[in-house]
């Protein structure tokens, strides 16, 4: 199993080989999140792209769903077993493997109705060996149907209850649950079907190369008719318990993904579990935006050490995860700044016309929401290098990307603004872009640094400056940054001496 061990101050990633699969451990080093073929077409062309350009400014890679699937750029999936051919194979994948830890996605919400289970299930109804693999509102709710009172308590996604009326092959229609896009059928998780689903595939990406499994959309799969069906508790630790007990045969950990209060990824590491850091992309932009630093300081304080740190992921930046971290004005205020401080960012760009409804997130990529501006992307990256945790770069954040509006207004998709395509050729031209340069500057230094193996200290500053010390024995590093003219300096020991980076 992946363990963390205090010594001396200092954190040690061990690692234990178990079941007869062998895969890189999880290192204290940046993890790079990357579309099999957002750089390049493929796989075979992504691991040319990080051998020759990124080198060891990453050592894992956060490989997005890159199965066969029919929507959600490959979240929805129709099997866990293949590789989408287009972007090659699992030899591929494995190829990644020797280089690199990786995380794989596993929607354990939901899976695509293209998928043969949900298509037995359509062709055979009650005689398919899948009919309670998934969530049928006949018996779900006491009369079939939810109350009003119980559609308005559920967290959903959509302005209605959530579902989509399956067609079977002998005429009939019934409601089943969909949380998502009508692509992704929902999971119903507590049901034996569902947990030997669950089980088995699980089991086929561990033995296939995983170091760590992020589940997607964890929260939603814990459902209770009179409740929010949103993070139900006990359930939602007994789900992630049946997870824990099928991965630790093989050391891979997991990684729950939940978008909401900040309290809640307390809770999942109180319990010693891996969590995101979705607060922190937010709380930078407001202390770079008005040069005060007093609530991203509070909460770096108080945020959970055992955890991936983003600034920028395949979705949107989060607003509701600063829900209390920020008063609700000065999230206002941050919200409404962006599209001015911003570059080419635009309020319709999160409405319905681009197919987006969601109200926690908005669709810009960071470099653009600072303004395309090399001094204050820098400071944010710094920040997050030397925050608790290990950081994840999102690919088009590693090459300081800017908004995609031609890929934007041609799919009519919110979030693909940040989702552009490089070409291998396109990706040796940023990289020699002077911020490129500085960042992969600085992604080398975090990984190879002593200090960042040990403590966290948040030094006495004002408002307006950032000072943190990380320190392992003998070996420290320092980071400074001033909020208000976006300027940052980074000292660190070197051959028992302190220099400049």
């Amino acid at each position: 199993m992946i363990k963390e061990i205090q010594m001396k101050g200092c954190l040690d990633y061990s690692f234990g080989s178990l079941g007869g699969v062998s895969m890189k451990k999880i290192e204290n080093k940046i993890m790079l999140i990357t579309y099999a073929d957002s750089m390049g077409n493929n796989l075979k062309d992504l691991k040319t792209v990080l051998k020759d350009h990124i080198g060891d400014a990453i050592g894992g890679v956060h490989l997005l769903p890159f199965f066969p699937s029919s929507g959600d750029r490959g979240f929805a999936p129709m099997t866990y077993r293949e590789v989408d051919p287009t972007f090659g194979g699992w030899e591929d994948v494995m190829s990644l493997a020797d280089d690199y830890y990786l995380m794989y996605d596993y929607m354990i919400n939901h899976i695509s109705a293209q998928s043969e289970y949900y298509k037995d299930f359509l062709a055979k109804k009650d005689d398919s060996e899948y009919r309670d693999l998934f969530i049928r509102y006949k018996d779900f709710w006491e009369n079939g149907e939810p109350t009003e009172e119980e559609v308005d308590a559920i967290y959903k996604r959509k302005p209605r209850a959530p579902y989509v009326d399956a067609i079977f092959a002998d005429g009939t229609s019934e409601k089943v649950w969909c949380t998502f896009d009508e692509e992704q059928i929902d999971i119903n998780c507590p049901h034996e079907t569902a947990k030997k689903f669950i089980r088995e595939n699980l089991r086929y990406l561990c033995e296939h190369g995983a170091a760590i499994i992020r589940l997607d959309a964890f929260a939603y799969a814990t459902k209770k008719a009179g409740t929010s069906c949103f993070f139900i508790e006990p359930e939602v630790w007994n789900l992630l318990n049946e997870c824990e007990d099928i991965l630790k045969e093989y050391g891979v950990a997991i990684l729950p993904e939940i978008h909401e209060h900040y309290t809640m990824q307390q809770k999942i590491e109180e319990k010693d579990f891996y969590v995101y850091d979705f607060a922190l992309p937010m709380l930078l932009i407001n202390a770079l935006y008005y040069g005060n630093g007093s609530y991203l300081k509070n909460w770096l304080n108080i945020c959970p050490r055992k955890q991936f740190t983003t600034l920028d992921t395949h979705d949107g930046i989060g607003v509701v995860d600063v829900r209390d971290l920020l008063p609700d004005e000065e999230i206002d205020r941050t919200k409404e700044d962006i599209f001015k401080f911003g570059a080419n960012v635009k309020k319709i760009y999160n409405t319905a016309a681009y197919n987006n409804l969601d109200i926690y997130q908005i669709n810009c990529t960071y470099y653009s929401a600072l303004g395309d501006n090399d001094a204050a992307y820098l400071c944010s990256r710094a920040v997050q290098f030397f925050a608790p945790g290990i950081p994840q770069v999102y690919y088009v954040g590693m090459l300081a990307g800017k908004n995609d509006l031609e890929l934007l207004e041609e799919t009519k998709v919110g979030r693909n603004i940040n989702r552009h395509y490089y070409s291998v050729e396109e990706v040796a031209e940023e990289v020699e872009r002077p911020v490129v340069k500085r960042l992969l500057e600085l992604m080398k230094f975090r990984n190879s640094h002593k200090a960042f193996d040990g403590e966290f200290i948040l030094n006495e500053s004002s408002d307006d400056i950032i000072s943190i010390t990380r320190r392992c024995g003998e070996e420290e590093a320092n980071l400074v940054v001033n909020l208000e003219n976006k300027e940052m300096k980074i000292t660190y020991t070197k051959d028992g001496e302190m220099v400049e980076l």
